[in-house]
């Protein structure tokens, strides 16, 4: 099998909250990485529809606001939920392409009631099959005015060629037993996904390749003050305080002993490509394989419950 794997970053900014345009936009992502013989593609956190940027700006705190309620409902509206074939578009593109897509969702999760959202990395194959959607496991900070908490589900990677990949959503790079469970698991490709910062990206990058001796995909998106739609529900509100750049990007790739195979790559809208050896993270799990030869698992362990969470148990 061939070590190598040509993957690309894209670093775009949604149609923000237009669930249909901004699909179309990544299956032209998806086409133009086809152009440079990719084989795997990832989209920044909740870039379909969009990340919620107004909570920010406009006082999202504030309870029973009618404001945060106009915004929050068409939010909902424009949210994937899989089982309506929201993303069967995207799914024809990866088939269409014979390419791995990692796409950052915001969910409305049928099995939870169809009316919470869910901020969603949802990974499909090369033949176009959807092979699993990880709910992120804590929202950071405003984002749990408006995205619930997800669960171990997703915890999941998938082989890809000569790589094992898998993904986590912006600050769950940081949380160090979700790392530990894909390592164990035997990710040597990890994709992390961001709404777009290169305060995040550049120093966790380069720490989670060094720590996990793996390539590391940090991916983001972009948004400007331009790129809000004219249609969007209380676009004043949302613009008075709101300043040029909101999401300035900081995409990048890390090679597996932290050195930069792509830079972060700031403010502008583009598609990274990379091809990656999967010689060099063998080279480098020669001194350290963190759920290998390198642990010990005699004095500790990881359990994962990837039961995903209900309020309901059905019993016929």
């Amino acid at each position: 099998m061939s070590d190598f794997l040509t993957v690309g970053l894209a670093q775009i900014s949604p149609v923000w909250l237009d669930r249909d345009a901004t699909l179309e936009k990544m299956v032209r992502y998806v086409e133009q990485a086809q152009q440079s013989d990719c084989q795997l593609i990832a989209f920044g956190e909740a870039l379909l529809p969009g990340y919620p940027f107004w909570l920010e700006l406009t006082d999202g705190a504030r309870f029973d606001s009618p404001l945060q309620k106009e915004i929050h409902a068409h939010y909902m509206d424009q949210a994937v939920q899989i089982e309506s074939g929201h993303l069967d578009r995207l799914c024809t593109a990866a088939a269409d392409a014979r390419m791995a897509i990692y796409a950052g969702t915001i969910e409305r999760a049928s099995d939870r009631g169809g009316h919470s959202l869910y901020c969603s990395l949802v990974y499909i194959d090369a033949a176009g099959v959807i092979q699993s959607v990880h709910r992120k496991l804590m929202p950071t900070y405003e984002e749990r005015l408006t995205w619930a908490t997800g669960d171990g589900h997703g915890l999941r990677v998938h082989k890809l060629l000569p790589f094992t990949v898998g993904g986590l959503n912006c600050w769950e790079n940081w949380m160090p037993l979700p790392r530990a469970a894909l390592y164990a698991l035997g990710e040597d490709l990890h994709v992390a996904v961001w709404p777009g910062s290169v305060r995040n990206t550049e120093d966790i990058t380069r720490f989670v390749s060094k720590e996990s001796r793996s390539y590391v995909l940090s991916v983001s998106s972009l948004m400007r003050k331009s790129d809000f739609p004219q249609t969007t529900p209380q676009l004043d509100a949302i613009l008075v305080n709101c300043s040029d750049m909101v999401a300035n990007g900081g995409s990048c790739i890390a090679g597996p002993t932290g050195e930069w195979i792509i830079e972060p790559m700031v403010g502008t809208e583009e598609l990274l490509i990379a091809t990656l050896d999967h010689a060099q993270v063998r080279r480098e799990r020669q001194n350290f394989d963190p759920a290998g030869h390198y642990a010990r698992p005699d004095v500790t362990q990881l359990t994962i419950n990837r039961s995903r969470q209900s309020t309901l148990s059905i019993i016929e």
